[in-house]
């Protein structure tokens, strides 16, 4: 049995596209899980959830499922796990879909037929493709059930003057119904035509903190009380049950908040690690995976330490509170071309968080910035990067570490 998803794949695309319903068919459970998010009825937080893609042979034909059984009655074999990470598409909460893309290894671009292509966060999320290289997509043509045949394939022809230029102009296109499961099975089998990326597992590990808890329920005996716990995906190296880890930046030591913050990293031991519902002794890079600690879960609760990241006690970077970038913006035709100017504010995506920050220098693609909270940034990572205009966050470009 396949017990570690091998890699993750975003769902991207414009609000109310059909994200969160194509998520749900594909494995079975629903991710907008978030109070606040079934209250708006749209995705804020990243939502997540893994599924097992199992083979099915019938008459010399393969085809692919995420059901216990296949559609002759037949147990199918399992393949391959991936896990699915559902970002927010509506654009003031693009900060967060931006943040979500730095452990995104391949992408479902989900695109309504219901109306034009483009609207406008599926023209946002493109430049996320492209400004991340994220080559690995598969557009995923939704609500065709609405409009009908030649509409859609109308609409297929827009997409496809829409991707003409891109790193994903020759992706397939694959229409679905997806809250009656029509041709989700061809979708799966686009995910299993991407083949999985190579990964560093020699290397010392680095984790994103995409999600944190406190497991215990309300009333809990002290001495049942268990550990905080981090979700997130490995991005080079492997960890073990055992392994001496630290969190960075960390907890905010200093006393009087509203002054400099001064952080001291959390160290602790990996008490457990699962994948799902599926316990590890060791994870590698790809997936999600959950870890268990000796943390005090006040520490962890409500997603406390998201926008972290993990690695083996002493081998992490040291905390900022100013970065350093070289700059490239992104080519868009509806946002003012203008410079930086000192003082100003921009938006940081920041692994899989987001941090305010303001300019303090820029010289045509160099920025030095100024960080409102603390954070710890992988020299490998890039920097996306919002500027306000008119009173709205706009992705203007992306960033790495000078």
């Amino acid at each position: 049995m396949l017990k570690q998803s091998e890699f993750n794949i975003g769902t991207l695309g414009h609000v109310d596209h059909g994200k969160t319903t194509l998520t749900s068919a594909i494995t079975h459970q629903w991710t907008d899980t978030h109070s606040e998010s079934v209250k708006r009825s749209m995705t804020i937080k990243l939502g997540y959830a893994d599924a097992l893609i199992s083979k099915c042979e019938s008459n010399g034909v393969t085809t692919y499922t995420t059901a216990d059984k296949c559609p002759d009655g037949s147990k199918p074999e399992p393949f391959r796990r991936i896990s699915l990470l559902d970002a927010p598409g509506h654009e003031t909460l693009m900060a967060t879909a931006i943040a979500g893309s730095s452990i995104i290894d391949a992408a479902l671009f989900v695109i309504s037929a219901a109306e034009p292509a483009p609207m406008p966060q599926t023209r946002e999320h493109l430049m996320i493709i492209n400004a991340l290289n994220i080559k690995r997509v598969i557009v995923v043509q939704t609500k065709i059930d609405v409009v009908g045949r030649e509409k859609a394939v109308a609409h297929e022809k827009q997409i496809k003057a829409f991707l003409k230029g891109s790193v994903i102009e020759n992706a397939p296109i694959i229409p679905v119904m997806a809250n009656r499961n029509v041709n989700v099975d061809a979708v799966l089998e686009e995910i299993v035509k991407l083949g999985v990326p190579e990964r560093d597992t020699t290397s010392d590990p680095v984790m994103y903190v995409a999600r944190s808890f406190d497991v215990n329920k309300p009333g809990s005996n002290i001495e049942d009380l268990r550990g905080g716990v981090i979700g997130g995906s490995i991005i080079r190296g492997k960890l073990k049950v055992g392994d001496e880890i630290e969190i960075k930046p960390g907890i905010n030591t200093a006393k009087d908040k509203s002054k400099r913050e001064t952080y001291e990293p959390i160290y602790t031991t990996i008490e457990s690690l699962s994948a799902g519902k599926e316990t590890l002794d060791e994870a590698i890079a790809g997936g999600l995976i959950a870890i268990g600690t000796n943390v005090d879960p006040s520490f962890t609760k409500a997603d406390g330490l998201v926008g972290q990241i993990v690695g083996l006690a002493g081998k992490l970077p040291e905390p900022m509170q100013s970065v350093e970038l070289t700059y490239t913006s992104l080519e868009r035709n509806d946002i003012p071309k203008q410079g930086f100017r000192e003082g100003e504010p921009v938006l940081l995506g920041v692994g899989t968080g987001t941090v305010v920050g303001y300019v303090k220098k820029s010289k045509r693609e160099r920025l030095s910035i100024d960080l409102k909270h603390t954070v710890c940034l992988d020299r490998h990572a890039k920097v996306s990067l919002l500027r306000n205009f008119s009173q709205r966050w706009r992705l203007s470009g992306y960033g790495t570490l000078r």
